[in-house]
């Protein structure tokens, strides 16, 4: 719920758009991501990519499941960054996935604006400043999507 005064409430509803948390795709739902993209921290986002920037799906997981997500043959494999990246990297060098170091300054910003578009609000919603907007849920698949993004350059262009 979404607080709008003092008396009034908003339930904020958005229907999963291949999005799951702590539900992984099989590698058949992501054999066309030609980077996956680990966004460290107490809760590791995930976000396999198309290599036009198109979001075949997404995950926010906890990193002991990181045994569990499928790496399409030939991906990119990229981590944020940012803190907790070297004991993520070094967690899947130990799983035999060789992670690259991506820039993730700014990226929670971008992860905001990449799940507004993506879920754009409805109803009262609307009406709220896009500043004032917050999700109703975790976006740290979204922060990974955004590492994906840079990585892949300006030739990426998010898709929705």
């Amino acid at each position: 719920m979404v607080s709008c005064g003092p008396r009034a409430s908003l339930a904020v509803v958005t229907a999963p758009v291949q999005h799951a948390l702590h539900t992984l795709p099989t590698p058949d739902d992501v054999v066309g991501a030609s980077v996956v993209a680990f966004d460290p921290g107490r809760r590791v986002g995930v976000a396999w990519v198309t290599s036009g920037g198109g979001l075949l799906w997404s995950a926010v997981i906890a990193a002991e499941d990181l045994g569990r997500v499928a790496v399409p043959v030939g991906a990119r494999i990229v981590v944020g960054d940012g803190t907790g990246s070297r004991a993520l990297a070094a967690a899947l060098e130990a799983l035999g996935m060789r992670a690259e170091p991506v820039d993730e300054r700014g990226t929670s910003e971008h992860a905001r604006a990449l799940y507004w578009r993506r879920h754009p609000p409805r109803g009262v919603g609307r009406l709220v400043p896009v500043g004032l907007r917050v999700p109703p849920r975790a976006i740290d698949d979204f922060a990974a999507y955004a590492i994906a993004l840079r990585a892949l350059g300006a030739s990426a262009r998010p898709r929705a």
